[in-house]
């Protein structure tokens, strides 16, 4: 079982607890766990991806096993401790201002 923890916002918009518990088929990547969580919770759909290109939004942060997934394709499997439920997949709402 995956664990994603989702920033406040998008708990609220999903009506779920901080974290969702999602069975993810192998290969488990970002875009696996992604796919999972919006066919779960489709109110999440284009909130943390572009809809249509499947990208990142700008202001949302990845992160497994304390490192930033941001940028790593989303296609890359995902940490051991993260397929096996030991560590949390993160969703982070980008913090940016002046």
């Amino acid at each position: 079982m995956i664990q994603v923890i989702l920033p406040a916002n998008l708990r609220t918009l999903a009506g779920v607890g901080s974290v969702v518990e999602l069975e993810v088929s192998a290969p488990v990547t970002q875009r696996s766990v992604l796919d999972a969580l919006e066919k779960s919770h489709p109110s999440l759909r284009g909130t943390i991806r572009d809809m249509t290109t499947k990208k990142r939004r700008a202001m949302v942060r990845f992160f497994a096993c304390e490192e930033d997934w941001s940028d790593v394709s989303p296609d890359e499997p995902l940490p051991e401790a993260v397929m096996t439920g030991k560590e949390p997949f993160l969703i982070i709402g980008a913090i940016a201002g002046g």
